[in-house]
């Protein structure tokens, strides 16, 4: 233990990898710092930047999903649990991701970027140390996804200090299913509420049998990416299945992981001495694929989504279909026609249609802004049933302000009576809460009669690329502005 408050002892592995030499100092909570990213959109006098929309063109062309920002998370991470170079194409170039790499770039991981969207990286110098620093409790504060980096330290060099991660402000967003997974495993961790920090310490994990409490996403991976190194045989029930897990245990079995069950809630791993390099291509985004399907019907647009990995969209395209939007399958693209009216459906015996989010293959919840937005300019009327978040719906407040008509029942349902395009929403200025609920409403303003203002457009920014630019090719009117 530490002689003095606020000092923390981190103890080592078995692999000898990385040794801490000397306790450090915990210093005051985190502080959100901007990536590379962000400082290229604020000057000197912190100006932020928002969209001013001008609202009711219709759009026509082809756009392309960027790489999946969840998948990307993920992947990324499991780079650290090789010293041997990785190549991972379709990277999205979006805040959070940027703020990834930079982390593990401080990490000590080597990473050569070869064209807009491919990197190599090669984590055979990884510095144990920066994990002890100020700058890594500042970066890894700045970003949610930072805790994936917990699972391959833990498995290839037996310990884990990271502090409460950022994010969206979406509710309550508990990390015990990590937690609980590592201990299972043979981690012990401690929380230091004055500090906001998690400490994790595993001398040697060995492989169990775990049924994990919730089926979380991240958590399964967590726990994948720490149970590939593991001693023994790893048996994970209620695991997630998302494309972003089937796409992670594909890499690692390229890596020369053992992993069966992939694709079903049911997880085995039989753990390695060791894993070696690979090359990985990441999936498309199926939100962004999602949101562009919600986009055309609400501006009445005709777009085609180029290359969009359809066998990994799950209910997703059924999900709008019951909306009434039209959508064409051609080879893997999605072609959406130009439609003056859309008409939700409903149950067989005619009662009010609920779409909800669900574990997967059931509908991701990152696209329940979407849907409701898109709701609104449907005819008849449908709830929308937020299940995992409690302040995911917190938006609509603005979507009222522009005419939409929505009921917020409670914290995690809003009732959507659709005006059937009998008027157009009205522009107005308002701030964009979270990465879904900024671009929803960035749906809204684009279909709305005069100009908006969205303010915070960092939170769009963390989840889509260059998103102004390339509705503005296909015929949006979307101006990136700064204010003091």
């Amino acid at each position: 233990m530490a002689a003095e408050a606020g000092i923390v002892e981190i103890t080592t592995g078995t692999g000898g990898e990385g040794k801490i030499k000397e306790a450090a100092a915990v210093g005051s909570p985190p502080m959100r710092i901007r990536p590379l990213a962000d400082r290229k959109k604020t000057n000197k006098n912190n100006c932020m930047s928002s969209f001013v929309v001008t609202g009711g063109r219709k759009l026509k062309g082809e756009i392309i999903p960027q790489g999946a920002k969840n998948e990307a998370l993920q992947i990324l991470c499991a780079v650290l649990l090789t010293p041997e170079k990785i190549t991972i194409s379709n990277i999205p170039n979006i805040v959070d991701v940027i703020k990834l790499i930079d982390l593990l770039k401080s990490l000590g991981v080597a990473i050569e970027q070869k064209s807009e969207d491919t990197y190599v990286f090669q984590a055979d110098k990884v510095n144990v140390d920066y994990l002890l620093t100020d700058e890594y409790k500042k970066k890894a504060a700045a970003l949610r996804g930072s805790i994936m980096v917990m699972g391959p330290l833990l498995a290839r060099f037996g310990k884990g200090y990271i502090p409460k991660p950022g994010g969206d402000k979406i509710g309550r967003r508990r990390l015990d299913t990590h937690f609980i997974g590592f201990q299972k495993l043979g981690a012990k961790f401690n929380y230091d509420e004055k500090t906001n920090f998690y400490k994790v310490d595993a001398s040697q994990l060995k492989g169990t049998y775990m049924l994990l409490d919730e089926a979380s996403v991240t958590g399964t991976a967590n726990i994948i990416l720490a149970a590939v190194l593991a001693k023994g045989k790893t048996t994970i029930y209620h695991a997630a299945c998302e494309p972003y897990i089937q796409q992670l245990c594909k890499m690692l079995v390229s890596m020369g992981a053992k992993i069966s069950g992939i694709g079903s809630n049911l997880l085995t791993m039989e753990g390695v001495d060791s894993l070696g390099g690979c090359s990985h291509r990441m999936l498309p985004d199926m939100i962004e694929v999602g949101s562009f399907i919600g986009l055309a019907a609400m501006t009445q647009s005709e777009i085609t989504i180029k290359n969009v990995g359809y066998e990994h969209l799950g209910i997703i395209p059924d999900t709008f279909r019951r909306l009434g939007i039209h959508l064409e399958l051609k080879g893997d693209d999605i072609y959406i026609p130009s439609q003056k009216n859309y008409a939700i459906d409903t149950y067989i015996d005619g009662s009010i249609l609920t779409i909800a989010d669900a574990i997967w293959p059931g509908l991701t919840p990152d696209l329940l802004s979407v849907i409701l937005v898109t709701a609104t300019q449907a005819k008849g009327t449908v709830l929308i049933h937020q299940k995992m978040f409690e302040s995911r719906l917190f938006f609509v407040d603005k979507l009222i302000d522009m005419g939409a008509q929505i009921i917020l029942c409670d914290p995690h349902r809003a009732t959507v009576i659709g005006i059937n395009r009998q008027y157009a929403l009205r522009g107005i200025e308002m701030s964009s809460p979270d990465i879904r609920a900024g671009v929803a409403l960035l749906i809204a303003a684009m279909s709305a009669e005069g100009k908006s203002t969205i303010n915070n457009i960092e939170q769009i920014d963390r989840g889509y690329q260059n998103i102004d630019k390339r509705l503005n090719n296909i015929g949006a009117e979307i101006v990136r502005k700064q204010s003091n």
